[in-house]
């Protein structure tokens, strides 16, 4: 950037004086957020000519704007930088401005956030880490107030300069990360991290990042907001064709959240993908806003998100501050709003490209993909990987099979996956002829040629133009599925991705990304909640809060009657507090029996060896009690032995953020070996219901395994509609429910086991409780953790980790 350069950007330079002093009508009522997207004014503290700093990169960013925004340089150590005024202080500004970028120390940030906010300016980046150093001016709110030079910006030009310093303290971070969220917040300030990269507004023209990013950033379809900040330059910097409408670093989300730049996105009519990569899940009223709007538009959004391993969970925490997701919580939400989940940075940006380039399936049912092959040995590895991944290729008709079989050498089998690699020198034209014989196909949605496009040292060109010819020949979308992505000729690439052609680089990310392709479309607006029973409700809302304190589940009789008056079969169960009330129990009931401990303090029956299974008579009965009684408590219930059948687990589970979410899962001894679950958001309809049981791997023993009868599934998805009814009219009330097993057989389901947690009460009694942080999050408050799942023995598998404690308003880093 040249000195000529960066006067043109600033407020003393003829072309821009008009601009500042005549601001267009209506700029003063603008939401703050627009303010900091479409900057017309940018004050830049911590501006720098030193080569290397974040000040100097701030600068030469902001420069280059294709925008122009009016530049103020803020930094008392310069009289001028480039030939431009410095100014020694934001104080020294002559009007507000729309948008400050602070590459100061974490120890001025404070300072310079309460300046920003005593002057009227509109919104802040911040790109330290915002580190509170223990005894530290930052660390005491009552010591925060500029001094004097505490109102100026350091002079390194580096953010976060005491970070690294002996002596940072978590709660000094936390307090100095809540003094800036608090004065911004009750300023209207729109507020970028803190630590974080920034963002480019590529549609509207403005820079506002402090790290060299490539330039010019290309205009797209893609609207990227991450929280990370390495993921933001990595994406930035693919090489592939992910043009941008607005590219956003959002960091640890102080004040302004993912969801408020996503709604932002979908308001640009250019939008026409969202890419959200998300730690912690802040804000998520809004989000479910976002993410309902774009389902309803049909426009795809792609998510990825980090902590769905105990050890991933804890290095987010320890990244960050923040608490992750818990990943059920993000399934279930991605599940509501059709969002296609991605499991890595490979899957996400190979699924990018392939919405990006705008080519969808053609409208009615959804078939499978077709692919090509010159190796007969990849043709079955794409096969193999495939089923795997859930991806079907289609099942083409006899009209294609003649036409391809009049196409390749004899020999060759006309089929879908095709292996077409023979001797012919028309080699060309049978790849053209074979891919645009799939491609017309009703049963094909999309056709991939699957080669490893490694570069021809002969020049030869056949696989490009054949792959374009075909290309122009269909609607549908063709692509390129390559094997290995370093041996992928980068040239040949970009000429088929300009040609409209993605390039998906790996097998596995490849298919993944042809199956959001399939799934995309077929989202349903989610089914409106069962009408409510008041009286019902009433009744075991009643119940609940009556429940034994502190922390006492529902009496197991009375939870046996909870499910069986929302229509789920149970078990008859009578409880029973001596060994003659045992015996009177399985008379009425009848053998065979099974008697369990029904001490409240025991939550896991069988780890406490409190089951005694296939008891057949009073004799058997009295021995079963007498041992129980003894070592653990004389209080039991009998109930009736139930036939054998698959065992699942199914209830509900509270998130702090979503309210109740019903889980469904492998059941029995498997809940713990078997991490086999699937969690929606309520409520869920019987077509729902048997969706979540497709997708777990027991769901082939419920069809009927090694000649077994099949489960009545209609049964197993009422008794799952069952749950959804309780969580709709009782998730206020309800901490967790429980239910397992659930015995699945040919004439129906029964429940053999259930816990039923109360609510804390101090929760508030509704049927979905808000959010504790629907609104902006309070960085460094304490949040209580929901309520724990105590699973009956063993519990239905969690869609979370044990007492996850709710995503944390807390920070995440810039980098990854």
């Amino acid at each position: 950037m040249t000195a000529q350069e960066l006067r043109c950007n600033t407020p003393a330079h003829p072309s821009r004086a008009a601009a500042v002093a005549q601001p267009p009508p209506g700029a003063g009522q603008e939401p703050a957020l627009r303010a900091m997207l479409e900057a017309r004014s940018v004050a830049l503290v911590g501006a720098s000519p030193r080569p290397g700093t974040l000040g100097a990169r701030m600068v030469a960013e902001v420069a280059r704007s294709p925008a122009a925004p009016a530049m103020y340089l803020v930094n008392p150590k310069y009289r001028e930088i480039g030939g431009v005024p410095c100014h020694p202080s934001l104080a020294a500004l002559p009007r507000p401005v729309d948008l400050v970028l602070l590459g100061v120390p974490d120890a001025a940030l404070a300072g310079q956030v309460e300046l920003a906010a005593r002057r009227g300016d509109r919104s802040a980046v911040i790109f330290g880490g915002a580190f509170g150093v223990a005894g530290g001016p930052p660390g005491d709110p009552g010591s925060v107030e500029p001094g004097p030079r505490s109102g100026e910006p350091g002079t390194s030009g580096e953010p976060g300069a005491s970070s690294g310093e002996p002596g940072a303290s978590p709660g000094a971070t936390a307090r100095l990360r809540d003094h800036i969220a608090t004065t911004a917040r009750s300023a209207g300030m729109a507020l970028c991290g803190a630590g974080c990269m920034g963002f480019v507004n590529v549609g509207y023209g403005l820079r506002a990042i402090g790290y060299a990013e490539p330039h010019p950033l290309p205009e797209g379809p893609v609207a990227l907001v991450t929280q990370s900040g390495s993921v933001f330059s990595a994406l930035l910097r693919t090489g592939r064709p992910l043009g941008y409408t607005v590219a956003v670093s959002s960091g640890q989300e102080l004040v302004t959240t993912a969801a408020q730049y996503a709604a932002y996105a979908l308001d640009l009519p250019q939008t026409r993908v969202l890419a959200l990569v998300l730690e912690a899940m802040r804000d998520t009223r809004a989000l479910q806003r976002v993410l309902e709007a774009a389902a309803v538009r049909q426009l795809p959004v792609v998510l990825l998100t980090a902590g769905r391993s105990a050890a991933g969970r804890a290095l987010v925490t320890a990244h960050s501050g923040a608490l992750a997701g818990a990943d059920g919580a993000w399934e279930a939400l991605a599940g509501a709003y059709g969002v296609h989940r991605v499991a890595d940075l490979a899957e996400l940006t190979d699924t990018l490209e392939l919405f990006a380039i705008g080519r969808r399936p053609p409208p009615g049912p959804r078939g499978g993909i077709a692919t090509v092959h010159d190796s007969g040995l990849e043709r079955a590895h794409i096969a193999d990987l495939a089923a795997d991944l859930g991806v079907p290729f289609g099942q083409i008709g006899a009209a294609t099979v003649r036409r391809l079989a009049g196409v390749l050498d004899p020999g060759l089998e006309p089929a879908n996956p095709l292996d077409m690699w023979g001797a012919s020198a028309n080699a060309q034209w049978q790849l053209t002829e074979s891919l645009a014989a799939l491609a017309g196909d009703p049963a094909v949605a999309a056709v991939g040629l699957a080669v490893d496009l490694v570069t021809e040292f002969d020049g030869d060109r056949s696989y490009p133009e054949a792959l374009t010819e075909a290309a122009r020949r269909t609607g549908k979308p063709v692509v390129v599925l390559a094997n290995i992505p370093s041996a992928v000729d980068p040239v040949v690439a970009g000429d088929l991705r300009a040609a409209g052609i993605p390039v998906l680089q790996g097998a596995r990310s490849g298919l993944l990304a042809l199956g959001h392709l399939l799934a995309h479309g077929t989202w349903s607006p989610r089914p409106q909640p069962p009408p409510v029973n008041a009286a019902r409700r009433d009744r075991w809302a009643r119940a609940l809060r009556a429940a034994p304190l502190p922390a006492r589940p529902l009496p197991a009789a009375e939870a046996f009657r909870l499910l069986a008056d929302y229509g789920i079969p149970a078990t008859r169960a009578r409880p029973a507090d001596n060994a003659a009330a045992a015996l009177a129990a399985a008379a009425e009931i009848g053998y065979p029996v099974v008697v369990k401990t029904d001490e409240p303090d025991v939550a896991h029956k069988s780890d406490a060896g409190g089951v005694v299974l296939g008891i057949s008579d009073a004799a058997g009965l009295a021995a079963a009690y007498a041992g129980l009684a003894a070592r653990l408590g004389p209080r039991v219930l009998v109930c009736r032995a139930v036939p054998p059948g698959t065992e699942l687990a199914a209830g509900i589970v509270t998130d702090p953020d979503l309210g109740p979410l019903v889980v469904v899962g492998a059941g029995g001894v498997l809940v713990e070996h078997l991490a086999d679950r699937a969690v929606a958001l309520p409520p869920v309809g019987a077509a729902q219901a048997r969706d979540m049981l497709s997708r777990l791997r027991v769901a082939r023993l419920l069809a009927g395994f090694r000649g077994g009868p099949p489960a009545d599934l209609g049964a197993v998805a009422a008794a799952i509609t069952g749950v959804s009814a309780i969580a709709c009219e009782l998730g206020g009330e309800l901490a967790s429910l429980d239910i397992n097993p659930l015995i699945c057989g040919p004439d129906g389901v029964v429940a053999v086991d259930v816990l039923a947690e109360p609510a804390p009460a101090t929760a508030p009694a509704s049927p979905r409780p808000a959010s504790p942080r629907s609104g902006s999050p309070s960085p460094g408050s304490p949040s209580p953790g929901p309520a724990s799942p105590g699973p009956a023995s063993p519990g239905p598998p969690s869609p979370g980790p044990a007492s996850p404690g709710p995503p944390s308003p807390g920070p995440a880093s810039p980098t990854s």
